[in-house]
């Protein structure tokens, strides 16, 4: 096979997105550099433009009696416990006892409306629009760093930005051995290294302004803009795609992201049977909110058009690359020869190892590293899986009970 060829497999499989995005970032970060914009300069040279007396914390939860109480704390160290608003969304464990005695105002509602419609019941019932200047949503089992509002709220310093991406990081696992758990829990933290520096810090860019997602488990709005975006809009898995899309297609604002602000934990899944129903869930409900904005004039929608034609090519190639490689073998059709495979499908991935584990300073990141093509094999499979489920099937958006595992603190 040609080398020119080969080139072509790279590019279907890392995109054109992730050069030329990581582009942007880097001529962003030369100038914060230049004129010391970053979130920690901006926080320790000015006050910034909204207090955590304005912030207001608003977390949907069902059945999260595992993990609810180190959310809340993590929450308690940043704003008062009346700042801190649980929605017990059909609960029936400890969760809002929980809530309760930990001095937080909770609202439990009957029957299970899932996390939108608990999101927006929250909002309306404690009247946040009115009481506060930002809102920051929280997954269940979340835990914010103790900077986090120090270095997300300057974020808001420029007027138009209405919305704060914050940035995942896996709850570390120490203690866990299983070979299957680490794979995932180090592929998932590949995932978040990559998109967040490689593409969402250049995509949040100002003249940019094309994330296309502002993630439930640790975001920030302005409530004032809350009142324009239909939080529990009907057909929806997810409501975080939705919420983000809205903002572009009503052009409320811009939407920043720093790596270095509003940081926060999440809990990954440790077992395939988690991993294969939270990617369902993730983008089943990315393929819904496409189905249900369609697609605009601007650059957002341009580049969320260049993003889906890129994640439906790298899916094709990545399941039939090894049947080309043995239809090629078994004939005289030689269409992909195994070190074409090695060199245009494998090495393309492990470079984002590579560029993970160096950032990280997580040298097993190296060996897991050899098993992700497999991973992303298997995400390709369940992204056009829900495709095609996105326009032939209907969903509510209630939620069944996580699977949670104690975090040691």
């Amino acid at each position: 096979m040609e080398p020119w060829t080969i080139l072509v497999i790279g590019l279907l499989i890392l995109g054109i997105s992730t050069p030329l995005w990581t582009t942007v970032g880097l001529l962003r970060r030369i100038g914060e550099l230049q004129n010391a914009s970053s979130p920690r300069h901006l926080a320790r040279r000015a006050e910034n433009p909204v207090t955590p007396s304005q912030v207001a914390v608003l977390i949907a939860a069902h059945n999260e009696e595992l993990v609810i109480s180190e959310t809340i704390a993590s929450a308690l160290m940043l704003v008062p416990a009346g700042n801190i608003h649980v929605v017990s969304d059909g609960s029936s464990d400890n969760t809002a006892d929980i809530a309760n005695a930990a001095g937080v105002n909770c609202l439990e509602l009957f029957p299970n409306r899932g996390k939108a419609g608990a999101l927006a019941a929250g909002i309306e019932y404690f009247d946040l629009v009115n009481n506060y200047e930002v809102m920051l949503l929280l997954d269940a089992d979340t835990r914010l760093t103790p900077d986090y509002l120090k270095t997300g709220l300057p974020l808001f310093t420029a007027p138009d930005v209405v919305a704060v991406a914050g940035r995942a990081k896996s709850l570390p696992d120490r203690g866990r051995r299983n070979p299957v758990a680490r794979i995932l829990l180090t592929y998932r933290e590949r995932l978040y290294t990559a998109v967040q520096l490689l593409l969402k810090y250049g995509q949040a860019s100002g003249p940019a302004n094309v994330v296309n997602i502002v993630p439930g488990f640790a975001s920030m709005y302005r409530t004032r803009i809350l009142p324009e975006i239909d939080v529990a809009a009907p057909g929806l898995l997810i409501e975080d795609f939705n919420m983000t899309f809205e903002v572009h297609a009503k052009k409320l604002g811009r939407i920043e992201f720093h790596p270095s602000a509003a940081i926060a934990y999440t809990q990954d899944p440790d077992n395939l049977g988690d991993y294969v129903r939270q990617m369902r869930r993730w983008q089943l409900g990315f393929w819904q909110t496409v189905r249900r904005h369609g697609m605009h004039r601007g650059l957002f929608w341009t580049v969320l058009l260049l993003h889906i034609v890129e994640l439906i090519s790298a899916s094709l190639v990545l399941i039939l690359a090894i049947p080309i490689v043995i239809f090629s073998q078994l004939t005289d059709i030689s269409l992909l020869r195994p070190q074409d495979l090695l060199i245009g499908v494998m090495l393309p991935d492990y470079l984002l190892t590579v560029f993970a584990a160096c950032f990280l300073r997580r040298p097993s990141m190296l060996l897991w590293g050899l098993t992700y093509p497999l991973m992303r094999l298997l995400d390709s499979f369940i992204c056009l899986a829900t495709l095609a489920q996105a326009w032939t099937r209907t969903t509510t958006g209630t939620w069944a009970s996580p699977t949670r595992r104690l975090q040691p603190s």
